[in-house]
Formats: structure tokens, sequence, C-alpha cells
């Protein structure tokens, strides 16, 4: 009782002793929709929020999320995740992995996902190993596009199978050139 007639001693003080008790039981009503309102919105979405690399921010080393990231700042490493946007001023050198990697900045190494967007302001300097890609214009690649995401195992299981021809050293064009001479 002492910590509840602490919280009331403003109340107290102004009104007699049978009125703090009615204030009492009206504050706690407001306090709990205070903090009602505060959890509505997150479950009003539906979707979770990415993680988000700041401008400000620096990170040397593998990146992994199992959700979405959005970076605006500098990553000197791999990065794993669902959806991965790179902003305008972001920079990426390593390799970028995911569903959807939606590139607006600079990226140094190799984007290797199911779905890949190259904005106007994008700058690439590696592979895109992709199964769809949308570039704007204005984008810069220096690499190699592989629209082969996702095949890398049937294909290698393809390659290992072919064997190399045996060659005699003389093709009929050959035999047919010695024989007019």
């Amino acid at each position: 009782m002492t910590i509840f007639n602490r919280n009331d001693k403003p109340a107290d003080t102004g009104t007699s002793g049978a009125a703090p008790a009615p204030k009492p039981a009206a504050q706690p009503v407001a306090q709990p929709q205070a903090a009602a309102q505060p959890l509505s919105p997150p479950a009003k979405t539906g979707a979770s929020m990415p993680s988000v690399i700041s401008k400000a921010l620096k990170i040397t080393g593998q990146l992994e999320s199992t959700e979405d990231i959005q970076i605006d700042g500098e990553i000197d490493g791999d990065v794993r995740g669902v959806g991965v946007k790179i902003g305008n001023n972001a920079k990426v050198k390593g390799t970028v992995y995911g569903d959807e990697v939606e590139l607006a900045g600079t990226i140094d190494g190799k984007i290797e996902a199911k779905k890949v967007i190259l904005n106007g302001t994008a700058r690439m300097s590696g592979d895109v190993v992709h199964q769809d890609i949308k570039i704007e214009s204005g984008a810069f690649i220096d690499g190699h596009l592989k629209p082969e995401f996702g095949k890398t195992a049937s294909k290698s299981a393809s390659v290992s199978t072919l064997k190399p021809v045996a060659t005699t050293g003389t093709s009929p064009a050959d035999k047919a050139a010695e024989a007019r001479h």
C-alpha cells in the first residue's frame, strides 16, 4: 500500500482521504491504453521490418539474416538474406545471396539471387547469377550475367558425364584436300 500511496501523494495533498481512491482507479485505466497504442501498429503491418545497416556503419565479416536486409552503409564480406536491398550510397565488397537482391549502390563481388533488380544508380563489378533480372537505364555492370540460378547442380552433373572425343589427326576436309593433290 505504501507504493500506491507514494504515487498518489500529489493527489492526497490537495484533496480529502476519500477522494484519492477513485483517482488511482482512473489512472491505471489510462496507462494500459497508452501502452496498448504503441503495440498496435506492428500488429497492423503484418510484415516484419528489414534489418537496417545504416550509412554510419561499416561491417567487416559475414552478414546473415533469415529475413530482409536494408544496407545503407559499408560491408566488407558476404551478405545473405531473403530480400537484400543495397541503397544508393551503400558499398558491399563480397558476394550477395538472396531470393531477391535490389542494387542501387555499389557491389565489388558477385550477386546470386532468384530475382535481381539493378537500379539506374547501380554499380556492379562482378558476375550476376540469376533467374530473373531487371536492369534500369544508367546501371553499370562490369561482369557476366548468368541466367543459371538454381541450375548449378544439374549443370555440373551433365558436365561430368561428357567424355572427350578421340581424333584421328585428319578431318574429312583434310582427306578431301589430299585427294585433290
